[in-house]
């Protein structure tokens, strides 16, 4: 069975084939960065042109020698993402699926994320706790089987990623801001300044990051001579302080629920001090801790063509449109 996966919920355009039995036999990605870069930030209606412009030719590298017809199924993003974006990728999922005769499959990229990891380690066992981290997301998941999600915790306003670039931007790094924080900190002291760490202590699971966030900001402003030295300290302590938040909140939710498996996924997932804190924990606690390999901590397809392998199709295929900005996990049916 082979199933091609599509991914479009934001700013790369990604098509991935899926073997039952091989894994993964061909994937292509483009990223829009350089696109965005100038912006700061995602622009929704450039990302949409730009899906455009790219699918067929990220298909074709996808694809490789591979024959289009060969393809059982496909598995595209349906939400939660930019609609315009998600859009494009469903459209043209339907026009494959029509052309091919094969199933089509809407999956939430939530899910992708939560699932890729599973893909290069088989060994990984539902029940598990998710930490789901990227730019526009930060929860906590308590994966009790396939398509039984509880959402445990999550930040109430900024997502980690989003912390990580809007520090950036105060910093004048560029965007996407996570790579360049983790960069500068390297050469910083994590103990230099004593930023707040939010509802570290609190009785439940939840985050909130723009408490710390303004407090990099006061500073910033009360410092009338940045020098590259001064930026490093910030950017250490700044992730220190993350850390020390996502730390406390998973072994708290290895205490509440008594998992053995944890999965760091998202594209923040791919902070290296980060890996290197729940390493500590993973000693401490006796717990595994998987991360997907970096490649896949981002957006991409072959989580979406690795989920889809996972799920029986409909029979009938209305072509209706599944594309939603929102889509949470808990509305997902197993």
């Amino acid at each position: 069975m082979k199933t091609l996966g599509i991914e479009t919920s934001c700013d790369e355009t990604a098509i991935a084939i899926y073997d039952s039995k091989k894994g993964i036999i061909g994937e292509s990605i483009y990223s829009q960065i350089d696109i965005h870069a100038k912006y700061g930030g995602v622009v929704p209606e450039l990302a949409s042109r730009d899906h455009c412009v790219k699918i067929v030719d990220v298909l074709k590298d996808a694809l490789g020698d591979l024959s289009i017809k060969k393809i059982d199924q496909i598995a595209y993003t349906s939400g939660p993402g930019l609609l315009g974006a998600l859009l494009i990728g469903e459209s043209f999922a339907q026009g494959l699926s029509t052309a091919l005769d094969v199933p089509l499959i809407p999956i939430n990229h939530l899910e992708g994320h939560l699932m890729s990891p599973m893909m290069e380690f088989p060994e990984i066992k539902m029940p598990f706790i998710c930490l789901l981290v990227s730019g526009g997301h930060s929860m906590i998941v308590d994966v009790k089987d396939k398509g039984q999600y509880e959402i445990i915790g999550q930040s109430q306003d900024d997502a980690v990623g989003e912390a990580f670039d809007k520090v950036a931007k105060l910093l004048d790094l560029p965007y996407p801001g996570g790579p360049y924080i983790e960069r500068l900190a390297l050469e910083g002291k994590s103990d230099a300044f004593n930023f707040p760490r939010p509802m570290i202590n609190s009785d439940d699971l939840n985050m909130s990051l723009s408490g710390l966030k303004t407090s990099v900001l006061y500073t910033v402003q009360k410092i009338p001579n940045m020098t590259e030295e001064i930026k490093s300290d910030i950017a250490a302590s700044f992730q220190q302080a993350i850390s020390d938040v996502l730390v406390a909140k998973i072994k708290k939710s290895i205490e509440t629920t008594g998992r053995k498996e944890v999965i760091i996924a998202g594209g923040v997932a791919a902070n290296k001090f980060l890996r290197s804190e729940f390493k500590k924990l993973e000693e401490s606690l006796n717990v595994k801790v998987y991360y997907p390999g970096l490649k896949y901590c981002g957006d991409n397809a072959a989580m979406i063509a690795f989920v889809g392998s996972m799920m029986k199709p409909s029979i009938e295929n209305d072509r209706s449109s599944n594309a939603r900005a929102r889509w949470p996990l808990d509305e997902l049916k197993a």
